[in-house]
């Protein structure tokens, strides 16, 4: 097995010729990372597979919600990220009227979140995960992988460095590959494909605003026929002289998917308000996108001797287009499980991993992704949309239930009735049990 040592994860020069270890994850994201952490953390044996090497940059808005923060800071990350630009809530622009929301009090969250570029924050992960003993190999790609029965026997595995291949055998495995998951297709993991789709893109620019203590969110953008269409432009200051400005679309329907997400993009910087000072001239690279699967719309979540989490998994809140907290969790909750099953020696405490995710996320995103199916109807969105944004109060309601902020205790009226909407839904054997 690799030396533990360095808490540098960058160990690409390492040989890993017929591995064996107790847990292999594939992929060192925001999921699989913190999967290699909270496992480390109760002195498993693992090993994770990363096909960069940190810091790496990644298709993201950077915005930090008081989940994520949760997560985090559960990792020992407090003081990292108290030396990134904190932000007290959300910006709302739409129809010439913009307020202030600021996050909600909550027992269980922070009144704030943080900006941070991936390239910093996943390295600042992967790394807490090696401090605590895991062993990430980065320019390490999983290029096959051998089953038997269903379950993965051995990952094959190059190492970019010299082209070399490896063995990787483990009792348990976890893929945390990102939205592409080749190896969890591999497998016959699927994603629903009447279910929501999300398409973003990306650019950080140079900016006068760049101090501001408040992400901005423009809810009324059109398409070229003046359309409005089921998503929004944000501008997220990074306290750097960065923002992070991009367009994300949630939607299931065809109709929306031929959108042209650099042209909508193009449309929403040079609609943004001029004291943000967004230009081409003050762009500072190309921008970058990419496709989400969200509401847990990939099955199955487990197989045999593995699990798929984070967005591999579909965890993407169909609301707000939001990964980075589920990610975390769901690498968590992962862990507690395979801990669970190697301390009991029973592969079958394996079922717990998608009961728990029924459990704590299954009538949400449901919900939700009844929410997106209803946006995608510019007479709907729209209509909406201009409702909302004559009352602040009723906007900051929405905004709790769509960031997942409600409360268990101390209930008032966005979980009264979210807890309406969910009684008036028909449930499903996979869905049924409350979040």
């Amino acid at each position: 097995m690799a030396d533990h040592s360095s808490a540098d994860p960058s160990f690409s020069g390492m040989a890993i010729s017929q591995v064996q270890c107790r847990v292999a994850i594939v992929g060192s994201g925001p999921s699989g990372a913190a999967c290699a952490y909270w496992l480390s953390l109760r002195d498993v044996e693992v090993l994770a597979l990363e096909k960069k090497v940190f810091p790496r940059d990644k298709t993201c808005g950077d915005g930090l919600t008081p989940r994520s923060v949760v997560a985090l800071e559960a990792m020992g990350l407090g003081e990292f990220l108290a030396t990134k630009h904190r932000y007290l809530g959300l910006r709302v622009v739409a129809y010439r009227r913009s307020f202030e929301l600021p996050w909600p009090q909550h027992p269980n969250f922070p009144d704030y979140g943080y900006v941070v570029t991936r390239s910093e924050l996943d390295h600042a992960v992967a790394s807490r995960a090696s401090e605590v003993g895991a062993t990430i190999l980065t320019h390490h790609e999983v290029v096959g992988v051998d089953q038997e029965g269903g379950a993965i026997t051995a990952l094959r595995v190059k190492n970019i460095d010299d082209d070399s291949l490896s063995e990787v055998r483990a009792q348990y495995y976890v893929l945390a590959e990102g939205s592409n998951a080749r190896i969890a297709r591999t497998l016959g993991v699927q994603r629903d494909r009447s279910e929501p789709m999300g398409l973003a893109i990306r650019g950080y620019y140079e900016s006068p605003r760049a101090n501001e203590p408040w992400i901005e969110s423009h809810m009324d953008l059109r398409d070229s026929s003046g359309a409005i269409m089921p998503g929004y432009g944000w501008i997220f200051p990074l306290g750097n002289g960065r923002v992070n400005v991009g367009f994300g679309l949630l939607s299931n329907s065809q109709r929306w998917r031929s959108i042209n997400t650099t042209d909508a993009l193009s449309r929403f910087v040079e609609g943004a308000p001029p004291s943000w000072g967004l230009s081409p001239k003050t762009l500072c690279g190309p921008p970058t996108g990419g496709k989400l699967q969200m509401g847990h719309s990939v099955s199955p979540q487990r197989g045999p001797n593995y699990l798929v989490i984070g967005d591999a998994a579909g965890s993407i809140n169909p609301f707000n287009g939001e990964g980075i907290s589920y990610a975390y969790e769901t690498g968590k909750l992962a862990a507690d499980v395979i801990a669970r099953a190697l301390e009991k020696g029973d592969h079958n405490e394996l079922d717990r991993f998608e009961e728990l995710l029924r459990s704590q996320y299954g009538t949400y995103y449901r919900v939700a992704r009844r929410f997106v199916r209803l946006i995608s109807e510019p007479r709907i969105m729209g209509p909406a949309i201009w409702v909302a944004m004559r009352d602040p109060k009723l906007m900051g309601l929405t905004v709790r239930v769509m960031a997942n902020l409600m409360r268990d205790q101390g209930k008032g009226v966005p979980e009264y009735l979210y807890d309406a909407v969910t009684r008036a839904l028909p449930t499903s054997p996979k869905t049924a049990v409350r979040r």
